[in-house]
């Protein structure tokens, strides 16, 4: 996979305060908008997030994971376990239990923002998205890696270990990647909520159009297998 740093993050450093309002942000329950699983209803999608995918700032619906599964109504269940304020530590201290209940087809993986701006180690990221990954191929799940990038007042060297992290992984596990889930979003001040962090209700489609082309792929195979079962079972 080739690799090349973001570069959507340059010039933002006047963002740089509101980037810590992300660290301040109440810790919640997830709220996992979805119903029973059911075997008949098409694939499952999991996506684990933070602020970026649990919709901060906007109404729910109105985030692109809901407009994911508005977009596969029918062909496929999203569920949605991102939390506010969500690190990679405390994704992966959920992940087991989660992964256990919903035994998804396909895991979305949306966490690290809030690592880099902690300053945390690249290293430790990397080592706890690396179990999410794990945990998920073991399961016999697809994984869908979702990048961030930071602010460059972080520092060239920390920023490039950073988003590096994604790129590694991806190659490692053979997954697919969206380096930087907020392209064409962030430098767009129209599209971005007062706090310089989180994207607006009109930059949910565009985020979803991001992700979309990765995950496409993963999902047709496994609609098609769906309606091909649903059809057999049809005429017996």
């Amino acid at each position: 996979m080739k690799r090349g740093i973001p570069m959507a993050w340059h010039g933002l450093n006047r963002m740089v305060t509101g980037w810590l309002v992300m660290l301040i942000v109440t810790f919640a329950s997830p709220s996992i908008n979805a119903e029973p699983v059911n075997a008949d209803a098409g694939p499952t999608l999991l996506v684990m997030g933070d602020s970026l995918s649990a919709a901060y700032g906007i109404e729910r619906e109105e985030g692109w994971v809901n407009l994911l599964a508005e977009r596969l109504a029918g062909d496929a269940h999203v569920i949605n376990a991102s939390i506010s304020g969500e690190t990679t530590s405390g994704g992966l201290q959920r992940f087991s239990e989660i992964i256990g209940q919903r035994q998804p087809d396909i895991v979305l993986i949306e966490l690290g923002g809030n690592d880099g701006l902690r300053g945390l180690s690249p290293n430790q990221m990397q080592a706890n998205l690396a179990s999410m990954i794990e945990q998920s191929q073991d399961a016999g799940s697809q994984v869908l890696l979702l990048g961030i990038d930071i602010p460059p007042n972080y520092g060239q060297a920390y920023r490039d270990a950073f988003t590096g992290v994604f790129y590694s992984l991806a190659e490692e596990y053979d997954v697919p990647l969206v380096p930087f889930l907020l392209e064409d979003v962030a430098l767009n001040d129209a599209l971005m909520q007062s706090d310089g962090i989180h994207p607006t209700a009109d930059a949910q489609p565009i985020i979803l159009d991001n992700v979309w082309p990765a995950l496409e792929p993963l999902i047709e195979p496994l609609v098609k297998r769906q309606l091909e079962t649903t059809h057999q079972t049809a005429v017996q």
